[in-house]
């Protein structure tokens, strides 16, 4: 086993930043947001994830100020798509480095579907999507407390689209529907396949379970 610190890897051993190697899978935030002037923008970021299941939060992680962060932060609202398999080819063109304004919908060859609670369209290929509305907004700090430049948006879900041919038994058949997800360096993994493992009697919210109370419908 190597240890190292991380600003001093053995380049020639760990030529490429193992961080996003080990760090995997991660979903892909297929975010779209829209400006006040109407400037569409969609771009995969590879930095991710939900945070709670009630309400329900996730966020997307920009390491500079690019048009997602500034457009959502700018309007408060952001929309997410789930890339999948058969649009991963059109999801990696929407990563291109356009001029601002230009819309990556376009670019990519990709019709919008609209959304019913924010402004910025929904991918319409894709199985789901989720209408959000920015509730934080996080400047990320080294150990010595210098903003790093990178840039955390967190927005609660307000709105859901799936596809109801991807259901299955009351679930979302993810091995149907096959997303794909963020690896290392150029790297994706799809889901093929899933299992399934019963917690232990304990219970415990270790892995993000849902929490039951009184506000929360179903």
């Amino acid at each position: 086993m190597i240890f190292f610190e991380p600003q001093k890897r053995d380049r020639a051993l760990f030529p490429h930043d193992p961080f996003k190697g080990v760090i995997v899978p991660r979903p892909i935030g297929w975010v779209s947001t829209m400006s006040k002037a109407g400037e569409l923008n969609l771009a995969p970021y590879s930095y991710f994830n939900g945070f709670n299941s009630w309400p329900q939060i996730v966020g997307f992680a920009s390491e500079s100020m690019k048009d997602s962060a500034s457009f959502a932060i700018e309007t408060g609202e952001f929309t997410w798509s789930m890339a999948t398999y058969a649009l991963r080819d059109k999801m990696n063109a929407t990563s291109s480095g356009l001029p601002r304004g230009q819309s990556e919908f376009e670019y990519a060859g990709l019709a919008t579907a609209p959304s019913t609670l924010v402004r910025p369209p929904r991918v319409a290929d894709s199985p789901a999507a989720l209408e959000c509305k920015v509730t934080q907004v996080v400047r990320l700090l080294d150990t010595e407390g210098k903003e790093t430049g990178g840039t955390v948006v967190f927005g609660q879900v307000i709105g859901f689209h799936i596809d109801e041919r991807c259901m299955k038994n009351g679930r979302f058949d993810l091995a149907a529907v096959q997303p794909i997800a963020r690896c290392g360096y150029d790297e994706y993994a799809v889901v093929e396949r899933v299992f399934s493992l019963r917690r232990p009697a304990s219970g415990g919210n270790s892995f993000g379970g849902e929490k039951s109370g009184p506000a929360k419908p179903g």
